[in-house]
């Protein structure tokens, strides 16, 4: 069996946070939900983490605005965008802020699967 990957995913609403986390573990990844920006930041910091996945908005800080946070002092872990927010605009922020993919809600869970364990074996 293969290593259980660690993944950090910052998203608002519960419903959707407890979906997408049960439906990852399946799928050989830890997920941890931080209730806060501030407590995802600690633990990104603080914490080796196989990936980081963000939802565009979140009502104390925007997807970009903590992927920019992240990149000032993790360069390398990759950074997943899942959210509805589905403006060609919004995936370019996310591209340019440091993230290596964007996916839009609702997207088939394969293709989430994919792209996570790919930017994880890219990195």
């Amino acid at each position: 069996m293969p290593p259980t990957l660690r993944l950090l995913y910052a998203e608002d609403d519960p419903d959707t946070r407890e979906m997408i986390s049960l439906a990852l573990e399946k799928r050989g990844f830890a997920v941890v939900c931080p209730d806060s920006p501030n407590d995802f930041l600690s633990r990104a910091k603080n914490e080796r983490w196989d990936a980081y996945m963000l939802d565009t908005w979140m009502p104390d800080i925007s997807g970009v605005e903590l992927c920019r946070k992240l990149r000032e002092f993790d360069p390398r872990t990759p950074i997943i965008f899942y959210s509805a927010a589905a403006y060609d605009r919004d995936r370019q922020d996310a591209l340019a802020c440091g993230a290596q993919a964007y996916i839009v809600k609702p997207a088939s869970f394969d293709l989430l699967v994919s792209s996570l364990r790919s930017a994880i074996e890219s990195a």
